[in-house]
């Protein structure tokens, strides 16, 4: 497999555009990603009771498994917003299927931002106007599409003659339940939706679902994915395996751009009965404020990892089993601290690396799993106390 430059918009057969259109003052705010024909799509959505206007449009436009454009505006979630955040999404994919001479049940849209405030719709009106000359390979997409995100997340790789490009948003409000926050995938590969569908589902399963920032489920997640068909012969097997990749890596990214974060964590459980398990206990470990809080503060308290692992729900936890490992040092051992545990040397790996490796085997069984999620600074206070103010 290998990683391309750029994002979205080096698959041929699809263009994009990002700019500002006055809903925020001066950052981007308006994106459109448009194939050149319909394409096979599939979607993941949360699974917060409290939808999004845009989110249930897009719901319904893609019953069909069809969808040729994406519409995403920020700084506006158009969330709990009546019947009028409801026509408001409508009319944005009609303006916009208008602009793109195509059909508007094949237009999605999506938004993100501050929830419980009716959307500036005169903007995105004036914004949508002329978008078709706008839309180009080269485009501000990713950035267009960041609320509190510090960077652009966007990736293309290329396996098997195909491509498969993604871009994606979030930095807070990230424990997601079916998908994640806002991400776009695209392919040029020739996949059925029936395929799409069950491959975006198995990559959510172990990515995007297996990543925490604060453990609030957004009410706007969504993961869409678009295929048209260019390249023909694809294998199945190869498509997933990219797929996953993309998913896997802007997983990383938001992960990583956690609100406040000065680090990544990956928590990989191994030695588990079930699969169940060990999701429960991974992101249990990623959850905690403690474990997080004690990232943060370069402090090698591995109790904080045994109370997350005891309190996770776990069917089967046998205490005197347990080894944990930090950036592949050895901190317990045996349910208790590991004979060549060295907490001078331990800190001094949490100083230097941004990138946080705790290993634990539960020692009962062959189930893995995986979750990434990020330390909790006081920066992630600040952003969110004062986020409508």
């Amino acid at each position: 497999m290998k990683v391309l430059s750029g994002g979205i918009s080096n698959v041929q057969g699809f263009l994009s555009l990002g700019k500002n259109i006055g809903i925020k003052p001066e950052a981007y705010d308006f994106a459109v990603l448009c194939a050149d024909k319909p394409c096979a799509a599939a979607g993941v959505y949360t699974q917060n009771a409290i939808k999004g206007a845009p989110l249930i449009v897009t719901m319904d436009h893609l019953t069909d498994n069809i969808a040729q454009a994406i519409v995403i505006n920020s700084g506006n979630s158009n969330v709990a917003t009546g019947s009028r955040g409801l026509e408001n999404a409508r009319k944005t994919t009609e303006i916009v299927a208008h602009e793109l001479g195509i059909n508007q049940d094949d237009v999605l849209v999506a938004s993100t931002g501050v929830i419980g405030v009716q959307l500036p719709f005169e903007k995105i009106e004036n914004g949508a106007k002329g978008i078709k000359d706008e839309l180009n390979q080269v485009s501000n997409f990713a950035e267009a599409i960041m609320t509190t995100d510090t960077f652009k997340k966007e990736i293309c790789v290329k396996l098997d003659g195909f491509k498969i490009a993604g871009a994606a948003k979030g930095s807070g409000m990230i424990e997601p339940n079916m998908a994640t926050m806002l991400a776009f995938i695209v392919t040029d590969a020739d996949i059925t939706p029936d395929q799409l569908q069950s491959s975006l589902k198995s990559s959510v399963d172990k990515t995007f679902n297996m990543t925490s920032v604060d453990t609030d489920t957004s009410t706007s997640d969504m993961v869409i994915v678009m295929a048209d068909g260019q390249v023909k012969n694809v294998d199945f097997a190869s498509f997933g395996q990219a797929l996953d990749f993309v998913c896997l890596e802007l997983t990383k990214m938001i992960a990583r751009d956690g609100e406040g974060a000065t680090k990544l964590i990956i928590c990989e459980v191994a030695g588990a009965e079930t699969e169940i398990d060990a999701k429960k206990i991974a992101k249990s470990v990623i959850n905690s404020p403690l474990v997080k809080t004690a990232v943060y503060g370069n402090d090698p308290n591995w109790g904080r990892l045994m109370m997350a692992i005891g309190k996770s729900g776990a069917g089967n936890i046998s205490e005197r089993k347990i080894a944990i490992l930090i950036n592949g040092q050895a901190v317990v051992a045996g349910g208790q601290a590991a004979p060549t545990y060295n907490n001078q040397l331990l800190v001094g790996l949490l100083k230097e690396n941004k990138q946080i490796a705790i290993k634990i085997d539960l020692g009962l069984g062959g189930q893995t799993a995986t979750a990434y999620g990020c330390d909790m600074s006081e920066g992630y206070i600040k952003i969110n106390a004062e986020y409508t103010t």
